[in-house]
């Protein structure tokens, strides 16, 4: 029988994580239209606020309900304020895995909300859902959102040679494709136990501000 994740919110010190409503429309629309969000990400270009629609009142509903995986947005607990996304996906209820990605909307990088917002996830994946595996893949170019996967405890296993599309700007202010490759990242349980403190003992959720 396929399992789904729970329609949930997770909350850390400054953030909460919870599902998307529709008065994120704009705040997605405007984080999903910047260009290192376009480089390292498949999501369409330009980013529509129908496509944000489309992705918050179909995509992620189905994504959820197939089992498959778990859209959250990331928001500011004071200001409420759409900082990012957590993506869940490719999920195997058999196995008990997931793999995890996430995006930082321009204005809020430099906070160390990568950190944060993964962290609690995967510590949420392994306490709540039993989950024994969570696997980060990051393109071989992406050196800032390899950071963040160290900074939280994943283990590098390997590279997946010429397995990433990502995109490059052109010459006449176009996009397109170069393939690259990916860094496969991961984390089981015992890897996040007492990273809190690890983290308060380097100084905390150091930033990375050009990490997708």
């Amino acid at each position: 029988m396929t399992s789904t994740f729970p329609d949930i919110s997770i909350s850390t010190e400054r953030l909460v994580l919870r599902p998307f409503d529709t008065d994120d429309v704009p705040a997605l629309t405007a984080m999903m239209n910047d260009e290192q969000v376009t480089a390292w990400t498949d999501a369409p270009t330009p980013f529509t606020e129908l496509s944000a629609r489309t992705w918050i009142g179909e995509e992620a509903p189905t994504l959820r309900a197939s089992g498959h995986g778990l859209d959250l947005a990331v928001t500011e607990f004071l200001t409420q304020r759409l900082v990012g996304v957590i993506r869940l996906h490719g999920t195997d209820w058999q196995v008990r895995s997931t793999e995890l990605s996430y995006i930082v909307a321009p204005w809020a990088r430099g906070e160390g909300y990568a950190c944060e917002a993964a962290l609690a996830t995967a510590q949420w994946l392994f306490g709540d859902q039993k989950l024994q595996r969570v696997e980060l893949r990051t393109a071989a170019d992406n050196t800032a959102a390899q950071q963040v996967a160290q900074k939280i405890g994943c283990i590098s296993e390997g590279v997946l040679r010429g397995a990433c599309i990502a995109r490059a700007r052109t010459g006449d202010g176009g996009w397109s494709h170069v393939r690259t490759d990916y860094i496969v990242w991961s984390l089981l349980p015992e890897d996040v136990e007492g990273a809190d403190g690890q983290l308060a003992d380097s100084g905390g959720f150091s930033a990375y501000p050009d990490w997708n």
